[in-house]
């Protein structure tokens, strides 16, 4: 017999792990399948930012901005081991935007999330160190603004933790092939490694990021009535092209913008681009066309420049935007639309657009839209609910971190810092009862040990080296080469 759900979401990134989160806390049956690892294409690709999206302003989204920014304060609450702040210098350059326009428009987004617990924003004159040193002699004057930084894949699969924690079933590597619809649920075709299996759902989520309209095709026989635009957005990754813990925002002649942001202790992320993208959803990678924009975007700022040589690392990603007819790829809306079909059958809701800051509400939102469908048990309620590892005594990580290194202080400080801004309060559970290195395993380079891989493996669904090193952490950066195929062999192992 079939297994029954409420609801089954297809996609496992940021949307549906929070969609799956929300429905399995009111008390929902769910199920939330992905065909690859989670958060393995959109989700991991992005500028690592939950803010309100400054350069929105620009495009009259008030109302996105606004929700953002309450959201910023939300998430920061609820998950302040992987979500920090960040200060922002916004360098004027003659020519751009007017130092009027910058100022009227961080004079809104001081005021539009009702700010809380960040510092707001004011002038800042770029002759003055550290400034001075890092730009180039024409930049005089900028401001400076509050927003936070994320790891955006590990708010992915703690999100996905929450969700099976509150009764959620999470499969990753399976994919939905068929959905066949009846008058009150759903059949679907889940096949894994393991072969084909059948589940019902009285309502599907189709959460599925840039393959939202294969999802729709295969459900309906034709894509949504929405129409997506995809844009490809790229990053590269540099050795610190500047001391201090800022970040910078580049104006670009083409309206766009470029931030550098300190990445990873020893590196710099640059990023991003905005190209309509037609190619293979599954094998995404920047261009040399890119590489050259954000080199280029770089350098006219910094004064020490950025050469190919310079790039250590690269990603891209694919924005699933909806299709507002905008003119240029970098004005189409980041704001999330539903489509919500009914006609023949049980309900499907699919999802376009959105981005990491307003997942949370994008998903309270989903709810209530299938409310009108499927009886919801209870009402939103993530709003004060911490993220798995989030718990701390309030919200003060640097609090937690301290008490952290009297309870291991056999850890090394970085060590013991990658290891409670990855998992919290939870880092107890990765260290079991070891007291010293050699208690933690077999070592894979770095501070990598196999107590680590056991509980990304047990407790967090990681099944490969590169699951590991580039999405539950950032160790490829740092790791030598011979590491991953150690970690590879090791999964292997079971």
């Amino acid at each position: 017999m079939s297994e029954r759900f409420d609801l089954l979401v297809i996609g496992g990134g940021i949307n549906g792990a929070g969609i799956a989160r929300d429905a399995a806390g009111r008390g929902l049956s769910v199920a939330l399948v992905e065909k690859d690892d989670l958060a393995s294409h959109t989700s991991s690709a992005s500028t690592k930012l939950v803010h309100g999206g400054l350069r929105y302003l620009e495009h009259y989204e008030f109302r996105l901005v606004a929700e953002s920014l309450r959201e910023r304060e939300v998430l920061l609450a609820n998950a302040p081991h992987i979500i920090w702040p960040l200060r922002f210098v916004l360098p004027h350059e003659p020519g751009m935007r007017p130092k009027w326009m910058l100022r009227a428009g961080l004079f809104l987004y001081d005021r539009l999330g009702g700010r809380k617990t960040l510092p707001g924003s004011h002038r800042i004159d770029l002759r003055k160190a550290p400034h001075r040193s890092i730009l180039q002699e024409h930049l005089v004057a900028g401001f400076e603004y509050s927003d936070c930084w994320v790891e955006d894949s590990r708010l992915v699969v703690l999100t996905a933790v929450d969700a099976q924690e509150r009764g959620a079933k999470v499969w990753t590597r399976t994919e939905c092939t068929a959905l066949d619809r009846r008058a009150d649920h759903w059949v679907a075709t889940l096949a894994d490694e393991n072969g084909e299996r059948r589940v019902e759902a009285r309502a599907v989520v189709n959460a599925a990021g840039p393959f939202v309209d294969r999802v729709a095709k295969r459900a309906l026989g034709s894509g949504t009535p929405a129409h997506l635009r995809l844009v490809k957005g790229s990053h590269i990754i540099v050795p610190r092209a500047y001391p201090g813990d800022h970040a910078y925002i580049f104006q670009q002649a083409d309206g766009r913008i470029v931030f550098a942001i300190p990445y990873e202790r020893d590196f710099t992320l640059i990023g991003t681009t905005d190209m309509l993208y037609e190619g293979d959803l599954d094998r995404v990678e920047i261009s040399e066309e890119e590489k050259a924009y954000l080199r280029e975007a770089a350098t006219q700022y910094l004064k020490s420049g950025i050469t190919e040589e310079d790039i250590v690392h690269t990603y891209a990603g694919v924005r699933p935007l909806y299709e507002d007819n905008s003119k240029s790829n970098s004005t189409v809306t980041r704001d999330y639309v539903f489509e919500l079909e009914t006609d023949g059958g049980a309900p499907i809701l699919s999802v376009y657009g959105g981005k990491i800051t307003t997942y949370r509400k994008l998903a309270e939102h989903a709810l209530a839209k299938l409310g009108r469908h499927l009886p919801l048990p209870s009402g939103p309620w993530t709003q004060d609910a911490p993220l798995p590892g989030g718990d701390m005594e309030r919200t003060d990580f640097a609090r937690y971190l301290w008490s952290a290194s009297e309870r291991y202080p056999w850890l090394p400080p970085e060590m013991l810092l990658r290891l409670a801004r990855a998992y919290g309060t939870r880092l107890d559970r990765v260290l079991g009862s070891a007291t010293s290195l050699g208690e933690l395993g077999e070592h894979f380079g770095g501070d990598l040990y196999a107590a680590e891989l056991r509980y990304l493996r047990d407790f967090e669904y990681a099944r490969s080296a590169e699951d590991v090193l580039w999405r539950r952490s950032k160790l490829g950066l740092h790791l030598p080469a011979e590491s991953a195929p150690a970690v590879a062999e090791w999964f292997a192992r079971g």
